[in-house]
């Protein structure tokens, strides 16, 4: 048996670990101190776990421990298998986990002060809250998981009528939950977390690839408010202060991120982005044709260029291109010639996706430039080489009213002297649409994979 701590002593504990969150997501705004960042956010988790199992009220330490050797060992084997590609996924199903917590802990306390008659206005209110946003987290979550594993397709599911099933379900989860509050009924109460998870279902489905990272954020701050609700009902403060955290990081990162992309957050949510089928047969917009290259030549492009500017999309975290991008790049820089990439804050399928595979491939951060601070760069440029990027790059943002994608910011790499699209077929990207970048005189295009085309323009520019 642990011994029991006093319950100001542990508030001051919690106390600590609110600082090392803090902290931990003020060092992760910087590559240079993310990993400061990530260190510190453990020291306060591992604080705020181990004060809690010293409360008096806490017991069944047996069980306690095996959960957290469960966790522990799935957790390190994540870390440690998933891909550096893979990593929106991974982040889809902590979104998940903690949402389902959430809901869990929701329900047990419901159904245990229920059944004492002790279940004051405040903690049912967050009870109810937990459960219903929990739910909803949870199954979404897992949706979002299932499109970027490509377990289901990317593009928008669409149905007739989807919009107003989606609010019948919703305001089913929101009755049944009122219900439950009003009944003392764990089954309503059961019954309202299941039409919540539809809902969650029912409202990434329609969802398309483009917008996950908005998606992610989203489910990231519905999970950090259950965790919220959840540490009222528990009346832990560590909990309510690590739930508003995330709850508030996320909603800011979801609002920067549909900024990014000109779109309004009930846009990206309702709007089915991305149901446009393009015919990707090779041929551009209006039927125009476009150019193709050879490494060989885009390997002369390159030994003459002065600058050029390296743009990563999603096609590079496919392809798991980055290291041998990283690899093209230093030969660049050992001939003189000035490399940045060019990051936009959608490109990939979570925030910060490009950011994270660069870094993998040890690429110095200060290479890396966002869109307000490259963007003026391109017409200064010999050769902006992009690399399976699409949406982000599409002139049809500035230029057409009709796009879905108008008013986008987007990377102005059309502005460049010269543009070499590696990408493996004419498909379009997430939003359905051609590029027109495609078909710009100075544009050519370089078939096949990402990273094998990498490898092909490294052996040409070796042999130059």
């Amino acid at each position: 048996m642990i011994a029991a701590l006093s319950q100001t002593t542990v508030n001051l504990a919690y106390l600590v670990a609110a600082g090392c969150f803090i902290l931990g997501i003020r060092f992760l705004s910087s590559p240079r101190t993310a990993r400061l960042g990530n260190l510190l956010s453990a020291i306060g988790m591992a604080v705020a776990v181990a004060f809690t199992l010293a409360l008096e009220n806490v017991d069944r330490y047996a069980f306690v421990a095996a959960a957290i050797g469960i966790g522990a060992v799935i957790g390190a084997a994540g870390a440690r298998t998933v891909r550096m590609t893979a990593m929106p996924q991974m982040v889809a199903l902590l979104n998940g986990a903690g949402g389902g917590a959430a809901a869990g802990v929701a329900l047990a306390e419901f159904n245990r002060l229920a059944r004492l008659g002790d279940l004051p206005g405040d903690t049912l209110t967050a009870v109810l809250a937990s459960t219903v946003l929990g739910g909803l987290t949870l199954t979404g979550s897992v949706v979002a998981f299932a499109k970027l594993q490509e377990l289901v397709r990317g593009r928008p599911i669409v149905f007739p009528g989807q919009r107003l099933v989606n609010a019948v379900v919703i305001a089913a989860a929101v009755g049944l939950a009122i219900a439950a509050g009003a009944t003392d009924e764990t089954v309503l109460l059961g019954a309202a977390f299941a039409a919540a998870a539809v809902f969650g279902i029912l409202l990434v489905l329609p969802i398309g690839g483009a917008d996950m990272p908005v998606v992610i954020a989203l489910l990231n701050a519905f999970s950090g408010l259950g965790g919220v609700g959840a540490g009222f009902v528990l009346d832990n403060n560590a909990l309510i202060v690590g739930g508003a955290l995330v709850g508030a990081s996320g909603t800011l990162l979801t609002l920067l991120m549909a900024k990014a992309m000109n779109r309004s957050v009930a846009n990206v949510v309702f709007g089915a982005f991305g149901q446009i089928e393009a015919a990707g047969d090779g041929r551009g917009v209006d039927g125009a044709t476009v150019r193709a290259t050879t490494p060989h030549d885009v390997a002369v492009q390159l030994s003459f260029a002065r600058k050029v500017i390296i743009v990563p999309g999603y096609g590079m975290a496919v392809a798991q291109a980055q290291h041998d991008i990283g690899a093209l790049a230093d030969i660049l820089e050992e001939r003189g010639v000035e490399v940045k990439y060019a990051i936009h804050p959608v490109a990939g399928r979570m925030p910060g996706h490009m950011n994270v595979l660069l870094a993998e491939a040890q690429v110095p951060y200060t290479q890396l430039y966002e869109l307000e601070r490259i963007n003026p760069e391109f017409p200064q440029t010999d050769l902006a080489l992009v690399i399976g990027a699409n949406d982000v790059t599409n002139p049809a943002a500035r230029s057409d009213r009709s796009s879905p994608i108008y008013g986008m910011p987007i990377l102005e790499v059309d502005k460049a002297a010269s543009v070499v699209v590696l990408k493996r077929s004419m498909s379009p990207g997430f939003a359905g649409i051609d590029n027109e970048l495609y078909v710009d005189p100075k544009t050519t295009m370089l078939f096949g994979d990402a990273r094998e085309s990498v490898l092909h323009l490294i052996t040409a520019m070796k042999d130059n």
